[in-house]
């Protein structure tokens, strides 16, 4: 107590601490908002508010970082896969082709683009899980009932499913089909709906253009077998036709010898992998006698050899004079006079 005037002055007591709305659960954000905004309601959502955003951009920076990781992984397999450097775990899916010629070291275009095509896809496929994984754990931070919305959610991925599934199947099937290594773009295959040169491949469908010229598109899903004459190796075969009463050890010589030098001459000696084989006599028909002779080829290539083998040996039975097939006897009854003619 002081004197002034002699008379005493009361010392004033120090005020109550001003009440606010923060409790022990709203986090230590709660305080220091009210203090600037004196705002209830701004200062009870400001820790749910404020540690959301922070947990949400900790949760971003980490998604971007676990993506950047393993995209880079990926295009590094791809890149391997690329260049014939693949991981023992994944030593299956090599290019089938170069392992059966011998040509692993060569950088061939298919394998590139397989490569390119599959490291696409598989970086696309982490981006998916990953954001979704993160923004399903950001909605858990500020709050959201996650259940009813993945309940939801896999009701509507069952429906969708159930109503697309031959979408889905498509799919799935173009990814195995790539992975696997059926075929590539530029091989002649047969597709059962289809048949002829591959142009495209995709994720749902194949594009064939066939001998005619016509693009024909095909749905992964819808294929079920797949033959390709331009993997691994081809095989030229000829069938010969030779008259009754031919010597055929000689007609046998003839042919094989006129069929290797077919074979040994440029631009098709480039293009075959093996000798020339004479199996023998094919068939016996009432008309001929058919032996056959046959080679083995780089992929895609049997065609113009089988062409150039059997106008070679055409040519070398004529020069020869090997007696060519017999024509049947009509079986057509001749018509008498006057039929045909009724009515």
């Amino acid at each position: 107590m002081s004197f002034r005037s002699g008379l005493p002055i009361p010392t004033p007591l120090p005020l109550p601490p001003a009440e606010t709305p923060c409790s022990a659960t709203d986090g230590p954000w709660c305080e220091v908002v009210y203090q600037v905004t004196g705002t209830d309601w701004l200062a009870r959502a400001s820790s749910v508010v404020i540690d959301g955003a922070i947990k949400t951009v900790l949760i971003v920076a980490l998604a971007v970082l676990v993506r950047s990781l393993l995209h880079r992984g990926v295009r590094r397999l791809a890149r391997g896969a690329g260049e014939g450097h693949l991981p023992a775990l994944l030593r299956p899916l090599r290019d089938r082709g170069a392992q059966r010629l011998q040509m692993a070291a060569v950088l061939s275009e298919r394998r590139r683009q397989r490569a390119a095509t599959i490291g696409s896809l598989l970086r696309s496929i982490v981006s998916l899980v990953i954001y979704g994984i993160a923004f399903v754990l950001i909605l858990g931070e500020f709050g959201v009932n996650l259940a009813p919305i993945l309940a939801s959610a896999g009701v509507i991925g069952l429906a969708v499913g159930f109503g697309a599934q031959n979408l889905v199947k498509d799919f799935l099937s173009g990814i195995f089909m790539m992975l696997e290594d059926q075929y590539g773009v530029g091989d002649t295959v047969d597709l059962g709906p289809a048949s002829g040169t591959v142009e495209s491949i995709g994720l749902r469908v194949t594009t064939i253009r066939d001998a005619e010229g016509t693009l024909w598109y095909v749905r992964n899903g819808e294929i079920s077998r797949v033959g390709n004459h331009s993997q691994h190796f081809s095989i030229a075969l000829i069938d010969v036709p030779v008259g009754h009463g031919t010597n055929i050890p000689h007609a046998t010589a003839i042919a094989e010898a006129a069929a290797r030098e077919a074979v040994t001459e440029a631009p098709l000696a480039a293009n075959v992998l093996g000798e020339v084989s004479v199996l023998g006599v094919q068939s016996v028909t009432a008309e001929a006698v058919t032996l056959r002779l046959t080679v083995t080829t780089k992929p895609g290539q049997q065609v113009a050899v089988r062409r150039a083998m059997f106008g070679a040996v055409s040519t070398a039975f004529t020069q020869a004079q090997i007696p060519p097939p017999t024509t049947a006897p009509s079986t057509a009854v001749p018509a008498t006079p006057g039929q045909g003619l009724a009515g």
